[in-house]
């Protein structure tokens, strides 16, 4: 898939119901089950891919949190990413103390992997929208570790 009609065909998240899973080895490296980016999920392996099309897990739930993310981001992909690449680069001065600290003291990766288990929270966060993470932007970077650290995330 070319990368930019990947970006700028890419539908507006609120359009989005459901993401279909593929294989591109270029986005989603070995260390990562799968990257959500501009409204598909990418995984390593085809073994993956069929797993996440044809029924719910922990790690679609994961990745479905993110869009909904990007929908309650004014509904762009763009204000998404950019938010995204920020709190990465705003919590690497932590990644001493944990590795890849810019990716687990991101406040969407926070709420994502707070509520990957639990299966029925996009049906909650349908009438009022996923803002935990608002929640936890808001927070200082130390509290933010403590967290990461009292969950089990890293």
């Amino acid at each position: 898939m070319n990368i930019f009609k990947l970006i700028f065909r890419a539908p507006r998240p609120n359009t989005v119901s459901d993401m279909p899973a593929s294989v591109n080895r270029f986005f989603c490296r070995k260390n990562y089950a799968a990257i959500t980016m501009f409204g598909f999920i990418f995984t390593h392996d085809q073994d993956d891919a069929d797993l996440l099309n044809n029924r719910v897990t922990y790690t679609k739930n994961h990745e479905m949190i993110h869009l909904r993310q990007a929908q309650s981001t004014h509904n762009s992909w763009f204000c998404f990413y950019m938010r995204y690449l920020w709190y990465v680069l705003t919590a690497l001065r932590y990644s001493r103390k944990v590795r890849n600290a810019g990716y687990y003291l991101n406040p969407f990766e926070m709420e994502a992997y707070t509520h990957m288990y639990d299966l029925h929270y996009l049906d909650r966060a349908a009438e009022h929208g996923t803002s935990e993470w608002r929640r936890y932007a808001k927070m200082p970077l130390s509290d933010r570790f403590k967290h990461i650290r009292q969950k089990g995330i890293v």
